[in-house]
């Protein structure tokens, strides 16, 4: 038997391509789908619009009264969001307190969930753990054309080594924080995503559930 519930952990750096994975993952395997990045991102907002400085005030109060509206806010992906969360994250009380809201979301049907400490945090005993990851050239260019980026128009390669030196920085802040770093679980499958396209990273993905699944039974 499987055991419940059923959980994928995708975990892995900003911009690897493990939002769009995972969101696709899910609807191919019929599991609810959490971005917990944007949980954290959420609470920084919050702060931010509260004039709360993520460096030097606890998160504690805005992530107790974070809301699933908050979560809708299309202003969550943006640079002084990205700084800002992963300040946010540092802080052991606010992981903790999301800790729970996380593990809840997945207690009735499974998940699939994203983000930087599922598989070695929040569900250290997920039967699926894959780990996405690229360069960090290969991720500023795709953050680049999220975020609306237009490689035709003058000075566009200064915006791109400004996104390449923020995720450069936000990879060294997340790998070196007491509070659940970012590190891939040892019985993680990697996926290296630099040459290979959506649907290539999705039939991958899918190639490994069915062999775990496989294995378990």
């Amino acid at each position: 038997m499987v055991r419940q519930p059923f959980v994928v952990a995708v975990d892995g750096p900003a911009a690897a391509g493990k939002g769009t994975l995972a969101k696709r993952l899910a609807d191919e395997i019929g599991l609810p789908y959490l971005d917990t990045g944007l949980l954290y991102r959420a609470v920084a907002r919050r702060m931010l619009d509260a004039s709360e400085d993520p460096a030097h005030t606890s998160g504690l109060e805005q992530a107790e009264g974070l809301s699933p509206e908050d979560l809708l806010r299309g202003d969550l992906r943006v640079p002084e969001v990205d700084r800002a969360a992963s300040l946010v994250a540092r802080q052991p009380e606010v992981r903790h307190a999301l800790v729970g809201v996380q593990r809840r979301f997945a207690d009735e049907r499974g998940a699939v969930l994203d983000g930087r400490d599922i598989g070695t945090v929040i569900f250290p005993d997920a039967l699926v753990k894959l780990y996405v990851t690229a360069s960090p050239a290969a991720r500023a260019l795709r953050r680049y054309l999220q975020t609306g980026g237009d490689t035709t128009r003058p000075g566009w390669e200064e915006e791109l080594r400004e996104i390449e030196t923020s995720i450069r920085a936000r990879d060294e802040a997340d790998s070196a924080r007491e509070a659940a770093p970012l590190r891939m679980a040892e019985d993680a499958v990697m996926i290296v995503t630099d040459d290979m396209d959506a649907n290539a990273v999705l039939a991958e993905a899918i190639r490994i559930v069915r062999e775990r699944l496989a294995a378990a039974d």
